[in-house]
């Protein structure tokens, strides 16, 4: 898998966490099969099933390129293997937007995913679906470019140290 693709699945994870975490849970018992399914929707309405759904070909390109080294030579029957095991795996991507669901509406009770159901399909909450995705994407990139920055700097104060103690790095 990218690191791209762990970062952003990261970010939907602390998402989906942070969107519970204010909120009283509905308790420790199992949601039900209709607040599972209201869940489903806020993720996605929301867009998150979109990053779930390159779960599952992530895996099966990761696993492929651990055989390459080992036999360059099999680099064809790999791919075709891999194309095989894309079609047979496809229906787990449901699995685990389901999964999800699951956990979301384990902290929510039935009338507040109502609810949020209800503003995702308002024009506002469409706007947020839509907008949030891409001022996420934006901030992660801008993120980046600020790390990238804050590293320079501190690598940079860290030689200045080490030089002041006789060590040249």
């Amino acid at each position: 898998m990218t690191a791209n693709l762990l970062v952003r699945l990261g970010l939907a994870a602390a998402l989906l966490g942070a969107l519970g975490a204010g909120t009283t849970s509905a308790g420790a018992q199992e949601p039900s099969a209709n607040a599972v399914a209201m869940a489903r929707e806020i993720i996605t309405i929301k867009g998150g099933n979109a990053l779930y759904e390159r779960l599952v070909p992530g895996v099966v390109e990761h696993v492929k390129n651990v055989f390459m080294p080992t036999n360059p030579q099999l680099g064809k029957p790999l791919g075709e293997v891999a194309e095989l095991l894309h079609k047979e795996f496809e229906p787990k991507k449901a699995e685990i937007v389901n999964e999800a669901a699951k956990i979301f509406a384990a902290r929510f009770t039935e009338q507040e995913l109502k609810e949020v159901v209800t503003f995702y399909r308002s024009p506002v909450g469409k706007k947020l679906a839509t907008e949030e995705a891409v001022s996420i994407d934006q901030s992660m990139k801008r993120a980046q470019v600020w790390a990238d920055d804050l590293a320079e700097k501190v690598m940079t104060r860290f030689r200045q140290e080490m030089k002041k103690k006789g060590h040249d790095l």
